[in-house]
């Protein structure tokens, strides 16, 4: 069996034509979605004489956290506020929810979202029901009331 023969060759071959094929789909794609988007803006433009497209930021697309459903997170960080014994960080309350979810060692890209979600949704419900003080990182705790 030669090398040009090779099982391994053959199907590295087959997969460099596969994603050769995926690119110029995508680029047709590409194409097709940008006169789309003129075609939008021209209507805009009939609708609305002087209309900006540019300030018109892309959508992008939610990633759903694989473990928690939406607007569970700030329950689950609720959840571990109330056990702990003292203000913590949203850093520190994203471990205990990998922990409580049995992930000992999470990726950087999964710390990284998390952190975000913990920290939004305290944010976002800061004195309602959590409070934070105003050292640098902020230390969340339950809202005395």
């Amino acid at each position: 069996m030669t090398e040009a023969q090779s099982p391994v060759v053959f199907a590295l071959l087959k997969l460099h034509a596969e994603l050769g094929g995926k690119i110029k789909d995508n680029q047709r794609e590409a194409v097709k979605l940008r006169a789309d988007m003129k075609h939008v803006e021209a209507v805009l433009h009939l609708v609305k004489p002087g209309f900006n497209a540019r300030q018109i930021a892309p959508r992008r697309r939610y990633n759903p956290n694989p473990l928690f459903k939406r607007g569970h997170v700030f329950r689950a960080a609720i959840e571990v506020l109330k056990a702990a014994t003292g203000p913590m960080t949203a850093e520190e309350i994203s471990v205990a929810l990998f922990r409580s979810k049995g992930v000992d060692d999470p990726t950087r890209d999964q710390r990284r979202h998390m952190y975000g979600a913990v920290n939004k949704s305290l944010a976002n419900n800061e004195g309602k029901s959590v409070e934070a003080d105003a050292d640098r990182p902020r230390r969340w705790s339950l809202l005395r009331q």
